[in-house]
Formats: structure tokens, C-alpha cells, sequence
């Protein structure tokens, strides 16, 4: 994060201190740079300033309303999975004919949604969502914009819970059988065919898979445009990674090349959906020491942020920089950095070395993205706070929930 930085011993994100915003918000609390958010916008723009196109930001990375209004506001349209994030992406200002929707699992009540707000295309990953929204389409009189999302058998070389682009993933449709479904899109009176779509996984430090992907994805549309299905758009998805331990993320500007390269002389507009390459660097979770717990075998760091408040390490054995952020002139010990909930997978770094005290604060680095569009209320506790720093400005963006709040939806029964 190029916008934290140390003044006096104190770690600050532009120009306020994470202590100041402890001790006005209480932890856990995620905190998220302006600056960031825009700068990393701005590098996919500049990345893609000689190629028409389209930034689909993929809402599921991180869904807070401030955050999706100010991408909105730079031009950015979004890539959903979701009803509930059409919702919001409407709340905070979005265009809905720059939205995208995916997903495999769309419900009728989605569909009709998102052909009510008229979102540019719906990307089809099923023979039989093709016929649902047909139908649906045809009962409300309106025709639905559809691209189908091909799985190009493509190895990402990511985590095997973010692949998305090989044949045995549940996303997308075989990229063998695509020509056919096409032809049967085309056939139907309720569809327009505009474009197609991939996205082959999440977190790739590798670009040569997103380049294999694109061509095979280019392949299909020459095949298709052979015969006379011309597309209007390719959407290659996200996944660009970002910095979290010791990767080297992609050149976004050298990937630009690359891709106006191949869309030198095309007609179609090339559409990206980057999600955590856009927000992952611009948040972090700040949260408090509650006890030191010294152990024969290791140290424990018990903080009051959890696995509810950032699952990643649990569900992925994601690695998250940690940081104090008051410095101390002290030899450093190795610690596990856990939560209080009742799992041992409630762990948010393993064999850290740390100089701290009970009651001093960490920074959990490169939470923006996947921290709290994830966050639960495992074991009842209320989900943090979101603020957003705009150089010396503090923006309360998200309440801290309450325990009213997550029992307001509940009833006894007598």
C-alpha cells in the first residue's frame, strides 16, 4: 500500500494515524485509501487507453456502497454475481447499462430484476439458463442482451479454490460446445447474442494463462463471426493479482500491449473485470491485542478481529502482512496471530515475529478486497466498521453493526 506510511514511529494511511481512528471507531475496524482505489483505477485506464473498452469492476471483491459510488463516478461499470449486488450497485450510482451479470446459479427473480433496470448483458453460463431467461424475457417483452461465459480449459496456476477456468470447475460452458449454444441463442426470439465472456481464476501473477485464454477466446469469435454470429463485445474477466507476501503482480501496462495487440483491427469492444487488482491494496484491517499467550510450542497474539471478520487466511491459508503500528524499540517474538472464535482455524497469521504489548494495535495489510464482502456474524459478533481516508479526511462509510441489529430479524416462538 503505497499510501501507508510511518511518521514519528506511527504507522498513518495518507495523512491520518490508525491509532487516531482506533480510539474514535474502535476494532476491528477496515480502513480503505481513496487514493489507492483511484490510482489502481486509473492503471487499468491507462493500461487500456489505446483499446476501446469497457472496466467491469467485479462487485463481489469488495460491495461497499462509498466504494462502488466512486468507481461509478470515474466510469466504471461492474460485474455482478448477484441480485443483492445489482441492488447496490444501483443504490450507490451505478449505470445499469455498464453492468454485467454473472453467475451460475441465477434465479427468475434475478433475471427479472435485471432486465427491469437494463443491464448491458446477461453472461450465460448453462443450456438451461439460456432457455429460463428466454422465457423470461419473452413473458415480460423484452429482449435480454446475453453472452455465454466459455471455459477455455485454461490452468491459471492459482489456489484451486479460485480456479475458475478449467474443465472440471462449475463455471461456464465448454468452450467445444460453445458454437452450438450460440447458434441456439441466435435462434431464440427473446435473446440478443452481443458478446462472450471468460474469466479463467483469481490472483494470477502469471499472465501467459490470461493470454492463452485470450486466444482461444479470439479463436471462437472468428469461428463464430464465419458464421454470421458477429459479437458486439469480449469480456476476458479479472483475476490480475496483487502484492500480498513476495509475488511480483503482472505489468498491467505491459498486459495493455499485449491486448491491443490482438485487438488491433477488431470491431468488438474488449471488456476486463478486475475486482481485487482494483481494491485488495487499498484496505486494511486494524485491530487491537487483547492478550499475549506464551505456549511451550508457540506464542499466541489474541486480537479481537476474527475468521468472521477475514476469512481468507482460514479458508485460504492466505498470507496477510501484519504490522504494529505504534513501533517499539524492543526485541521482536514469534507469534500466532488468532482470533477469539471457538475454531482452530480462527487464525489471521501463523509465525509472526512481532515487537507488542497487550492492547497495541496491528494492521492486517491488503484486506481490501475479500475481507469484508466475506465477513460473517460467526459466533454473534457484529461486523466492523468500514472508513474511508481521503488525505486528511475521515469518512465513516459502514456502521459497526450491533447485537440489536443482528437480532432484529428474529422472533420467539411462545
Amino acid at each position: 500500500m503505497n499510501t501507508l506510511h510511518r511518521l514519528d514511529g506511527q504507522l498513518h494511511l495518507e495523512d491520518v494515524a490508525l491509532s487516531r481512528l482506533a480510539e474514535q471507531f474502535d476494532t476491528p475496524l477496515y480502513v480503505y485509501s481513496r487514493q489507492a482505489l483511484e490510482t489502481a483505477y486509473q492503471a487499468y485506464a491507462d493500461a487500456l487507453a489505446d483499446t476501446p473498452h469497457l472496466i467491469c469492476y467485479a462487485v463481489k471483491a469488495n460491495s461497499s456502497l462509498a466504494i462502488l459510488n466512486l468507481f461509478a463516478r470515474l466510469g466504471a461499470g461492474f460485474d455482478i454475481v448477484s441480485g443483492g449486488e445489482l441492488a447496490r450497485v444501483l443504490a450507490a450510482g451505478g449505470n445499469p447499462a455498464k453492468v454485467v451479470f454473472s453467475g451460475v446459479g441465477k434465479t427468475v427473480q434475478e433475471m427479472r430484476a435485471a432486465l427491469e433496470a437494463g443491464i448491458l448483458c446477461f453472461n450465460v453460463e448453462s443450456a438451461s439458463e439460456l432457455q429460463r431467461l428466454n422465457r423470461i424475457a419473452g413473458d415480460m417483452g423484452k429482449t435480454a442482451p446475453v453472452s455465454f461465459r466459455v471455459n477455455p480449459d485454461v490452468d491459471p496456476k492459482t489456489h484451486p479454490y479460485i480456479s475458475t477456468g478449467l474443465k472440471e470447475n462449475k463455471f461456464g460452458v465448454a468452450i467445444a460446445d460453445a458454437p452450438a449454444l450460440y447458434r441456439l441463442a441466435a435462434s431464440l426470439p427473446h435473446l440478443q447474442v452481443t458478446g462472450i465472456d471468460c474469466h479463467i481464476g483469481s490472483q494470477l501473477i502469471d499472465l501467459s494463462p490470461l493470454s492463452d485464454a485470450a486466444d482461444r477466446v479470439l479463436a471462437l469469435v472468428d469461428t463464430l463471426a464465419a458464421e454470421g454470429i458477429a459479437l458486439h463485445h469480449i469480456d476476458l474477466g479479472g483475476g490480475i493479482g496483487i502484492r500480498y507476501h513476495d509475488e511480483t503482480p503482472p505489468d498491467l501496462a505491459a498486459y495493455g500491449r499485449e491486448l491491443a495487440a490482438r485487438f488491433k483491427g477488431r470491431s468488438e469492444k474488449l471488456m476486463l473485470e478486475p475486482g481485487r487488482s482494483l481494491v485488495g491494496n487499498a484496505g486494511l484491517l486494524l485491530t487491537r491485542v487483547e492478550y499475549l499467550k506464551p505456549g511451550e510450542d508457540k506464542n499466541f497474539a489474541i486480537v479481537d478481529a476474527a475468521m468472521n471478520d477475514l476469512m481468507r487466511p482460514a479458508l485460504y491459508e492466505a498470507y496477510h502482512e501484519i504490522v504494529a503500528v505504534d513501533q517499539r524499540n524492543a526485541p521482536s517474538l514469534r507469534y500466532d496471530v488468532v482470533g477469539p472464535i471457538c475454531e482452530t482455524g480462527d487464525f489471521l497469521g501463523v509465525a509472526r515475529d512481532l515487537s507488542i504489548e497487550e492492547g497495541d494495535l496491528l494492521a492486517l495489510l491488503s484486506a481490501g478486497a475479500y475481507g469484508m464482502s466475506m465477513a460473517s456474524n460467526y459466533n454473534s459478533r457484529p461486523r466492523a466498521a468500514e472508513i474511508l481516508i481521503d488525505k486528511n479526511e475521515i469518512h465513516l462509510i459502514r456502521e459497526r453493526e450491533t447485537q440489536a441489529s443482528l437480532m432484529a430479524g428474529e422472533r420467539l416462538v411462545y
